[in-house]
């Protein structure tokens, strides 16, 4: 019999939430009992109604609130459920204190690398919880990070990425580049992030000063925060002033990605495998990133996409040039980077992983019963 699991996560933005949850979706379809506490009024609330899960109209909105706890714990008592699969800090830390004393078998998620330490006490209250049995890992950077931290029981972390399908990106038309004020035949270089230091926009900009001058690159600036005096004082000089535009944040980025004949990521630190990177894979818009930790896992260097060492604008630059020169090379990476979504990075292998860990999880409770 597969296992009863009861996940608690917040399923308000479709957009971003839809890698989690198709998980959920087809391990319903695999036959796993799911049962799903969030936001009742979301429309994956009700589209995990409609595949015949049980939706719970609570998520809890806070860390250490008794009340929260107890309609948790009370829950998990009359669903008699195997896994309680907790997604985000309030759902984990006030799920730990809700499983507390029960049978039940309590899996965390971690994307993001960096901000665990053995030493802060806080940590214990999530992902160095004794009471956690697994952590689910979206890449190895993240399971490397985490193991370095448990002193024991170092098996806890998994990685299991939170993979894509092609088939959801289907529909999505490019946008006309034109009303940014990018002239007709230009190449155009996309990078969608809110502008934090660890995205590394700044080197991005610095970048500018290393290509030739008079390329016809155009570089497009999706996101919050990204026109500053900084980002403003940073290309000025660099022969393509005109050739920056900061639109800041817009509704059908995923259009505007498709427009694009490459996308760019300059991370410095702190990614897992980064959602907007994945999207531009799906649309077969060749992606250049960092090697950090998480998103080196996202491509495979000369096949799928460019990769190059972070903070080291002559590296990022040299390789947007030959992005440029090279439009052959740019459309050989965009066809790689779809395949590579259809290999390790499918949304079928993450539900296959995440029913995995669960039969394995609950084979382990049964071996202890008897």
């Amino acid at each position: 019999m597969k296992p009863r699991i009861l996940v608690i996560s917040n399923y308000n933005d479709f957009h971003t939430v839809r890698p989690e949850a198709e998980i959920l979706l087809g391990l319903q379809r695999r036959g796993f009992g799911v049962d799903v506490m969030t936001y009742g009024g979301s429309e994956y609330a009700r589209r995990f109604a409609e595949a015949g899960m049980k939706v719970i109209d609570f998520h809890p909105r806070h860390k250490f609130d008794r009340k929260e706890c107890m309609r948790v714990r009370l829950a998990l008592k009359e669903g008699a459920y195997d896994i309680l699969q907790l997604f985000n800090s309030p759902a984990s830390v006030t799920g730990l204190r809700a499983a507390r004393g029960l049978p039940v078998k309590v899996v965390l998620y971690r994307g993001y690398t960096g901000n665990i330490h053995w030493y802060d006490p806080t940590a214990y209250l999530k992902y160095l919880h004794p009471r956690v049995d697994a952590v689910i890992c979206n890449s190895l950077g993240v399971e490397q990070l985490l193991k370095r931290q448990l002193f024991f029981r170092k098996e806890k972390a998994v990685t299991i990425n939170k993979g894509h399908d092609l088939s959801w990106y289907a529909g999505t038309e490019p946008a006309d580049l034109k009303a940014f004020g990018i002239p007709e035949g230009a190449f155009t270089v996309a990078c969608v992030a809110n502008n934090r230091p660890m995205k590394g926009v700044p080197w991005l900009l610095r970048s500018l000063r290393h290509l030739s001058p008079g390329l016809p690159l155009h570089l497009l600036l999706l996101g919050r925060d990204m026109d500053t005096p900084r980002n403003r004082a940073l290309i000025r000089g660099s022969g393509y002033e005109d050739r920056v535009h900061f639109p800041g944040f817009v509704p059908e980025v995923l259009r505007v990605v498709k427009a694009c004949n490459a996308f760019v990521l300059p991370s410095l630190f702190g990614e897992s495998i980064t959602k907007s990177v994945l999207e531009a894979m799906c649309l077969g818009i060749p992606p250049l990133i960092t090697d950090i930790p998480g998103n080196l896992e996202l491509v495979e260097e000369g096949v799928s996409g460019l990769v190059v060492p972070p903070r080291n604008p002559a590296a990022l630059g040299l390789a947007l040039e030959r992005l440029v020169r090279e439009p052959q090379l740019a459309e050989y990476l965009g066809k790689g980077a779809r395949e590579r979504i259809q290999g390790p990075l499918n949304h079928q292998r993450s539900v296959s992983g995440y029913a995995a860990l669960y039969e394995r999880l609950t084979a382990l409770t049964h071996r202890a019963e008897r």
